[in-house]
């Protein structure tokens, strides 16, 4: 399946390099999702796709726990009470070895691009998108977790809702030139939007070109253990594309 990623992930569209990424997830708790997400039910799925790109050779069938997947990505207007809140994360304090040099290239100072709060963030690195998930108490997901969230419960197929693409479905191939703000197009099977297109998405583990070679049955992870990165991201080394 397409994916919409950059780094370990998702993405694939890629509009501005990296975005948050949102979707984020936490732990399922009862039967209601948290406001602003949906619950991705376990089960299997096939990951992967014999007929795109190769590194995403080959389809393998693997088995997620069920999580919460934020339904929009991570917009301007959410980021900004991230940074208000955490000036350590602000453009001109972020850290050196925490971004390439692009961080929030768009954004004035503090300041997101006029009439833009409703678009999604752009310009952020892993770090920051790991910082900003934590913040507000969720993660980013793994890598199988986001493709199973972007399925969209559909099974062989090269988007979210089928086979074919065009611009009534998304906002990619540069047919618009730019982000749009979020949840303009329709929503896949699980509710979610934006799942192919507009911008990309951050993952929590690590890209590995042989990843979908040899990844384990079960909840995959690349590189190391999910909880370890959650808690020391700060101190990892990691790619900072922007």
């Amino acid at each position: 399946m397409h994916q919409k990623r950059i780094v370990g992930v998702l993405i694939l569209t890629i509009l501005l390099g990296c975005s948050t990424a949102q979707p984020q997830l936490i732990v399922p708790w009862g039967t209601h999702a948290p406001e602003g997400m949906v619950l991705i039910p376990a089960g299997k799925f096939e990951m992967g796709s014999n007929h795109h790109h190769p590194n995403e050779r080959p389809a393998h069938t693997v088995y997620v726990d069920a999580f919460y997947m934020d339904i929009y990505e991570t917009t301007n207007a959410q980021y900004k009470v991230f940074i208000d809140e955490n000036p350590q994360w602000q453009k001109h304090n972020i850290k050196a070895e925490y971004h390439d040099g692009y961080y929030l290239r768009l954004w004035d100072g503090n300041n997101y691009p006029k009439g833009e709060a409703n678009y999604p963030v752009t310009y952020i690195s892993w770090y920051a998108a790991m910082a900003y998930a934590k913040w507000i108490g969720k993660r980013l997901p793994t890598e199988a977790e986001w493709e199973k969230a972007a399925r969209g419960g559909l099974v062989n197929k090269a988007y979210p809702w089928g086979d074919t693409i065009d611009d009534t479905r998304a906002n990619y191939a540069r047919h618009i030139n730019s982000p749009i703000a979020v949840g303009q197009y329709q929503p896949n099977g699980y509710g979610l939007y934006d799942m192919a297109g507009n911008v990309s998405e951050w993952c929590l583990d690590e890209y590995d070109k042989n990843f979908y070679a040899q990844s384990a049955h079960k909840n995959p992870f690349s590189n190391g253990k999910r909880d370890a990165v959650i808690n020391n991201f700060e101190i990892i080394k990691r790619k900072i594309e922007c």
